[in-house]
C-alpha cells in the first residue's frame, strides 16, 4: 500500500467520523438528505473521491442511503425497531398506547429540565421561533401546521437536552410522536378549546425554558403528558361507548335486525 492510499483513506475515515458526528449530535437528522456532492467536499476541504469513500464507510455503517440517484441521506435510524406494524399494534391495545404517553410523560418532563439548563442561545432562538410557528397557525386553524410544529418543539426540546442518547431515541421515536393514530391528534386539534389548551401548554413549556427555570419546564411538561393521558383516554371510552350503542343497534352485524329499526318491544306506560 502506498503512503498516498494511506493517506486517502485516513482523509476518507474522517469525513465519515466528522460526519457520523453530526448523526449523532442530531445536526443531522434521520431522513435528512445531504449537501450534493461537489458543495459538501468544497465544505469539508477535501476531493469528491475522498467524499465518495467516506459516504461509502457510512452507508456500509448503515447510516446513510442512496437517494435514488440524488445523492445521499441520513438513514431513518432506529426504524427497524419503531415500525408502523408496532404503531398499528400499540393503537389496537388500548394499555399500550397509554404506557407510551406513560414514557413520554416521564422523558420529556426530564428532557424539558435539561433544557432549561443546557440550550444555548441558538436553541433558545429556534424554540422561540416554532412557539410563533404555533402561534401562527393557531390563528389562522391551520390545525396540521399547528400539530407538526407541536411536533418539532418537542424535538427541538430533546437537541436542547444536549443528552445524546434520549435524543436519538425520541427522535426514532418521531414518527410515533406524529402518529395521528396512537394521540387522536386530529380529534384533539379538532377542537378549538382544545387547540387553545394544547397551545397555552406548549406556551408554558417554552417560556420556562426560555426563563432558564428547570422546575417549572419539568412541571410544564409533566403536566402537558398527563392531560393529552386523560384527552386520549376519555376519547378512546366515548368511542368504545358508541361502538357498542352501533352494536346494539343492528345486533351486532350477526342478528337479522335491520340497522336503525326501531325495537319491537311494546311501549312502557299507556
Amino acid at each position: 500500500m502506498t503512503n498516498a492510499s494511506v493517506k486517502s483513506e485516513r482523509a476518507a475515515e474522517a469525513v465519515a467520523q466528522h460526519l457520523e458526528s453530526l448523526i449523532l449530535e442530531g445536526s443531522l437528522r434521520p431522513d435528512e438528505r445531504l449537501l450534493p456532492e461537489r458543495e459538501l467536499a468544497e465544505r469539508l476541504n477535501v476531493s469528491r473521491s475522498t467524499l465518495r469513500d467516506g459516504l461509502k464507510i457510512l452507508e456500509e455503517r448503515g447510516l446513510l442511503t442512496s437517494a435514488g440517484g440524488r445523492g445521499s441521506r441520513v438513514a431513518a435510524l432506529g426504524s427497524a425497531a419503531i415500525t408502523d406494524p408496532l404503531i398499528a399494534m400499540l393503537a389496537r391495545h388500548a394499555e399500550a398506547a397509554d404506557d407510551y404517553l406513560e414514557f413520554r410523560g416521564i422523558v420529556e418532563s426530564a428532557a424539558a429540565g435539561l433544557a432549561a439548563s443546557r440550550a444555548t442561545e441558538i436553541e433558545l432562538a429556534r424554540i422561540r421561533d416554532c412557539l410563533g410557528r404555533i402561534d401562527h397557525a393557531h390563528a389562522r386553524a391551520d390545525t396540521g401546521e399547528e400539530a407538526e410544529a407541536d411536533a418539532e418543539l418537542h424535538l427541538l426540546i430533546y437537541e436542547a437536552s444536549h443528552n445524546l442518547t434520549l435524543l436519538q431515541i425520541m427522535q426514532a421515536l418521531a414518527g410515533v410522536l406524529r402518529s395521528d393514530v396512537i394521540q387522536n391528534r386530529s380529534r384533539l386539534f379538532a377542537v378549538p378549546a382544545i387547540r387553545e389548551l394544547l397551545r397555552q401548554q406548549h406556551r408554558a413549556i417554552a417560556e420556562a425554558i426560555l426563563a432558564r427555570d428547570a422546575e417549572a419546564a419539568r412541571q410544564a411538561a409533566s403536566e402537558h403528558i398527563g392531560y393529552l393521558r386523560q384527552a386520549s383516554r376519555e376519547i378512546r371510552e366515548a368511542e368504545a361507548r358508541l361502538d357498542l350503542s352501533l352494536r346494539r343497534l343492528n345486533g351486532g352485524g350477526a342478528g337479522t335486525r335491520a340497522a336503525g329499526a326501531r325495537s319491537s318491544a311494546p311501549a312502557a306506560g299507556g
